[in-house]
């Protein structure tokens, strides 16, 4: 399988088996030239022995967070009923930015075959929520309003979907709601970003700023590689940048 499957084997954990396991075997053997299906689940027997006591912890790898990012970017991008190269250009474009050129290469590849597949959404967002921290499903879903964003705006079946893929990731109301903001130039979007309303006193806009800053740090990432920390900043710069505005709006010190 050479360098894809280096790429596939050496980052996989848990992706490599259920729901997402299936997803990634019928992308390989249907859709990837000189790879059979065979060989793909000859791999993954292979690594899920050689790994058998780190799924038994239930860490995500950097490579878990890939793959399931591929996975849930296709069912957003498909989800208006159409697929916008716009939308592929994101996804390809944040690959390169966080893998390298090679990498990222490699997973548009296997990105390709998953396109083609018809999945569950529900049973994928199962698997991950098992095996991810919650700071790692909350850049899922910010990355995933990127991807949705990417052609000038959200439309209403995109939200839809992500709001259906956060409830099954078990993000509350409150936390999609300050994504979300993240990516809508609303009013009352500075706030949203902290979980807090208008009517928040000034030492609740301060404990509200201390308690999202602290929950949306890239060192929440550690786990799963430098490159997804230098993603995670983008939340974080979003949450000082709320925090700076409605200061300047209230004329805090």
């Amino acid at each position: 399988m050479g360098k894809f499957a280096k790429w596939l084997g050496a980052g996989a954990g848990f992706t490599m088996g259920g729901p997402i396991g299936a997803i990634i075997g019928y992308a390989v053997g249907s859709f990837i030239d000189g790879i059979s299906i065979e060989d793909f689940t000859q791999e993954q027997q292979d690594y899920q022995r050689q790994t058998q006591r780190q799924h038994q912890r239930g860490r995500a790898t950097s490579g878990d967070f890939e793959i399931s990012l591929l996975i849930l970017a296709s069912v957003v991008i498909k989800s208006d009923g159409r697929v916008d190269q716009r939308e592929l250009d994101y996804v390809r474009m944040h690959f390169v930015k966080m893998y390298g050129k090679e990498r990222a290469n490699h997973a548009f590849k296997l990105f390709n075959g998953i396109m083609k597949r018809q999945i569950s959404t529900r049973q994928v967002c199962m698997q991950i929520r098992q095996h991810m921290s919650h700071s790692s499903r909350l850049q899922l879903v910010h990355f995933l309003f990127g991807i949705a964003k990417a052609d000038g705006h959200v439309t209403s079946p995109e939200e839809q979907e992500i709001r259906k893929i956060s409830g099954y990731l078990y993000i509350n109301d409150y936390d999609y709601s300050s994504i979300k903001a993240m990516f809508y130039n609303e009013a009352d979007s500075a706030y949203k970003m902290l979980e807090i309303t208008k009517f928040a006193t000034n030492g609740e806009v301060k404990k509200a700023y201390r308690k999202m800053a602290k929950k949306y740090h890239p060192d929440k990432l550690e786990g799963l590689g430098e490159e997804h920390k230098r993603g995670a900043n983008e939340k974080f710069q979003k949450i000082q940048s709320a925090y700076e505005q409605i200061k300047k709006e209230r004329g805090m010190a």
